[in-house]
């Protein structure tokens, strides 16, 4: 396993797109929650290796969503393509 592999995965983050679809900024969503830019930042470009059980649910609060509306697993073959 090469260093690049032990950080791939294959969950995909649809922040963005919830954050979009309820017209809330970054930064408001991080007020709320209560939790750094940066770190929301992190998990919705992809980069985060972890997410803490609370975080995801004041972030499912705050959105009114379910955890996988914000979370999908591409499986292997679609991590193969990239």
């Amino acid at each position: 396993m090469t260093p690049d592999d032990s950080d791939s995965h294959g969950i995909e983050v649809h922040l963005d797109r919830m954050l979009s679809e309820r017209g809330m900024t970054l930064t408001e969503l991080a007020s709320r929650v209560g939790v750094t830019n940066v770190n929301l930042s992190i998990l919705k470009n992809g980069r985060a290796r972890a997410i803490r059980f609370t975080t995801l649910t004041r972030i499912c609060e705050v959105l009114d969503c379910q955890p996988g509306d914000l979370l999908t697993y591409q499986g292997a073959e679609v991590k193969r393509r990239r």
